[in-house]
C-alpha cells in the first residue's frame, strides 16, 4: 500500500486546501472535517490518479463506478449525523470504501453492502491496512439492505435508485434518518427521510448526479 501520509499532491498541505474548500462550501461539522483532513483519500483510488485525490471531484474506480466528490461525502455525512445518534449506520454501495471509512471514524459501527465483488475485496484490504475494525461488509444486492442487522439509526446510499427502496425504509429505526439520491440519469435529487414511529417525513434537497443503484450482483 502507498504511504498513507502522502507527498507532493497527496501531502497534508494539499489535504488542508481541500478542507478549506469544504468549509467555504458550508461544511461545518468539526469532527467530520477533522476525519476528512486525516483520512488518506489517495489510498482509495488507483495509484495513477493519486495526484488528483484531493481535488473536489469524483474519480473513476473501475467497473463503471466512482469515488464520490469529497463535498458530496461531507454533505451527506453531515446531514446524516445531524439527525441520528452516533451508533449503527448502514451504507448502500461500498465502492472504494472511502465514504465507509469516513463513517467508521464517526459512528460506533458501519454495515456496508456492495454488489461488485472486486470493489468490495479492494475496500476490505484498505480497511485492514488502515485498521478500521468497526466495519462489516456484505456482498449483496443493495436494494435489499441488510435485514439481519436492522434496524439502523442511519442509512446512507451512495448510488441513485429511481425510487426509494421499500426495504430500506423498513430497516430504518424509529427516529432514524435515510440520506439518498433519487432519480434517473436525467434528473436526480438528494433526499432526507426521517422516520417518526411508523410514518416518514421526506425533504428534497439539491440536484445531484450519482451512478445508478442497480440490482443483482457482479
Amino acid at each position: 500500500m502507498p504511504d498513507r501520509r502522502g507527498i507532493g499532491m497527496t501531502s497534508q498541505r494539499t489535504r488542508d486546501r481541500l478542507i478549506n474548500r469544504l468549509k467555504d462550501r458550508g461544511i461545518s461539522h468539526v469532527e467530520l472535517l477533522s476525519v476528512m483532513r486525516e483520512l488518506p483519500r489517495h489510498l482509495f483510488v488507483d495509484e495513477a490518479l493519486a495526484s488528483r485525490a484531493y481535488e473536489d471531484t469524483a474519480l473513476p474506480i473501475g467497473h463503471g463506478q466512482t469515488i464520490s466528490q469529497p463535498h458530496s461525502v461531507a454533505k451527506m455525512t453531515e446531514i446524516l449525523l445531524d439527525g441520528i445518534p452516533k451508533k449503527k449506520v448502514l451504507e448502500i454501495g461500498t465502492g472504494s470504501g472511502y465514504q465507509t471509512a469516513v463513517l467508521s471514524r464517526l459512528v460506533e459501527r458501519v454495515y456496508s453492502v456492495e454488489r461488485i465483488e472486486p470493489l468490495q475485496n479492494q475496500a476490505r484490504e484498505r480497511f485492514y491496512q488502515l485498521k478500521h475494525n468497526n466495519i462489516r461488509l456484505k456482498y449483496s444486492d443493495g436494494t435489499w439492505g441488510w435485514e439481519e442487522n436492522a434496524p439502523y439509526d442511519g442509512i446512507i446510499v451512495t448510488c441513485a435508485p429511481e425510487e426509494v427502496p421499500e426495504a430500506l425504509l423498513k430497516q430504518l429505526a424509529p427516529g432514524g434518518r435515510l440520506v439518498i439520491p433519487v432519480g434517473g440519469s436525467g434528473k436526480q435529487s438528494l433526499r432526507v427521510i426521517d422516520r417518526n414511529g411508523s410514518s416518514f417525513e421526506e425533504t428534497v434537497l439539491d440536484d445531484v448526479s450519482f451512478v445508478p443503484l442497480l440490482s443483482g450482483q457482479e
